[in-house]
């Protein structure tokens, strides 16, 4: 069994409110009483894409000091930049090209995909990543069950912010699903509010904000509720290939 918590969108920003709901989140996840297996972060880490909001979320998560109790595992949004991405938070020599990378537990592999587009906010698996993922998946000899991690969801939630900025090409993520059933779902962020779904059959699970809450139409005009707390989520696959999610706020 894999346990997974997952948290989206932290926005660093250099405001002390960006930063107090960061660390108000990794304290609850610090101080489980037991530990998860890893942590996993889908993207707009900083709001900016400044070197200084990743040296900042390097210190809150922990993944440069080494103080973090479990990996942490992050792909990119759409507010992220990928070369100061990968110097200041991941303490890899700046470059432009996409950020994936893959952690191999003893039960299931994590694919943390970049769905970002440069200077864009929609989203898109771009050719680079899906011969990485078929790469990556062929390696693993379909022995392990894989989480296949990234930003932007393919679907609508049924919000007009998150719908107009998903995904492209859905069909052709659809398309490598049908070629590989080893993924046992799917795992977001971008939308800012804890969603469950399906996509060609598989489970897609979207991960709740940590920096604000979208509301849904029939919930208000305001899309964005910043007086609600950041939200987490826990997601576990089980011996069966099952994932299961479980949602909490930190208030």
């Amino acid at each position: 069994m894999l346990v997974i918590a997952h948290i989206s969108d932290l926005h660093l920003d250099g405001t002390a409110r960006a930063t107090e709901r960061a660390e108000r989140v990794r304290d609850r996840l610090w101080e489980l009483p037991e530990r998860v297996d890893a942590l996993l972060v889908t993207g707009d880490i900083a709001d900016h894409g400044t070197e200084a909001a990743y040296e900042e979320a390097a210190r809150i998560l922990g993944t440069r000091s080494g103080e973090s109790p479990f990996p942490v595992l992050t792909c990119p949004g759409n507010h992220d930049s990928r070369a100061p991405y990968r110097k200041a938070l991941l303490g890899q020599p700046a470059a432009e090209g996409p950020v994936n990378s893959v952690q191999v537990f003893d039960e299931a592999a994590v694919l943390m995909c970049d769905s970002s587009i440069p200077g864009s906010d929609e989203g898109s698996l771009d050719e680079e990543t899906y011969d990485w993922i078929e790469t990556t998946l062929d390696e693993l000899d379909g022995d392990l069950p894989a989480l296949l991690t990234f930003h932007h969801p393919p679907v609508a939630l049924h919000q007009p912010l998150p719908d107009g900025y998903r995904l492209r090409e859905p069909h052709r993520l659809a398309a490598l699903l049908e070629r590989r059933p080893e993924i046992a779902g799917l795992i977001t962020g971008h939308a800012h509010t804890p969603a469950a779904t399906s996509f060609a059959g598989r489970p897609l699970v979207v991960g709740p904000g940590v920096t604000w809450t979208l509301q849904l139409p029939w919930e208000g005009a305001r899309a964005a509720d910043r007086d609600a707390p950041p939200g987490l989520a826990f997601h576990v696959l089980d011996d069966e290939g099952r994932l299961t999610s479980h949602f909490r706020v930190v208030t």
